[in-house]
């Protein structure tokens, strides 16, 4: 079964609207992939290729295997991060998920509405059967908002990523069609 998520939906909520990406968001999500903290939260390294992003997200509302959408603070009418559904697991029919939140967008309940309204999106517009995630242990605020959101521990990957000389390791968490149609 091929999935289709070439439609791009604007969705609102009460404090965020999940949208496709525009031209002026650049240098927002620039700011959110260049912070510490969010480079510290996804395992990544602060190589920035400007040029490679820029590309990378102007083809992003074109991809129809995968759905990217910006998250804009309402009360501020900026990008504050993204929100992504990929890799297509045919055999589970299940998709994985990932939420980024920059500096701009913290501590507000921003990441816990965007993951729930992502939720019901997929869940209601889409034949997926479950949602997965990966998250590090020393995340437990993103840890908890999975959580609420009703994903729970599938396994644990020991020892996944090296930070700053510890070994962390990395929470896998699925949330079934079954169990969220329950809520």
């Amino acid at each position: 079964m091929v999935l289709y998520l070439g439609h791009k939906p604007l969705i609102e909520g009460e404090k965020i609207v999940l949208r496709p990406f525009k031209d002026e968001d650049f240098p927002f999500i620039e700011e959110c992939l260049k912070d510490p903290e969010v480079l510290k939260l996804t395992g990544s390294s602060s190589g920035f290729n400007r040029e490679s992003i820029l590309q990378w997200y102007n083809t992003r509302n074109e991809q129809t295997d995968r759905l990217d959408l910006a998250i804009v603070d309402q009360s501020q009418g900026l990008l504050v991060g993204e929100v992504v559904v990929n890799l297509y697991d045919e055999k589970n029919h299940s998709m994985n998920f990932r939420i980024l939140i920059g500096p701009r967008g913290r501590n507000r309940g921003l990441g816990t509405e965007t993951t729930q309204l992502i939720i019901d999106y997929i869940f209601n517009n889409t034949t997926l059967n479950q949602l997965t995630l990966s998250v590090f242990d020393f995340n437990p605020r993103a840890k908890y908002v999975y959580e609420k959101a009703g994903f729970e521990i599938e396994n644990i990957d020991k020892n996944d990523l090296e930070f700053d000389g510890e070994w962390i390791d990395s929470i896998n968490m699925k949330l079934t069609k079954e169990s969220w149609l329950k809520r």
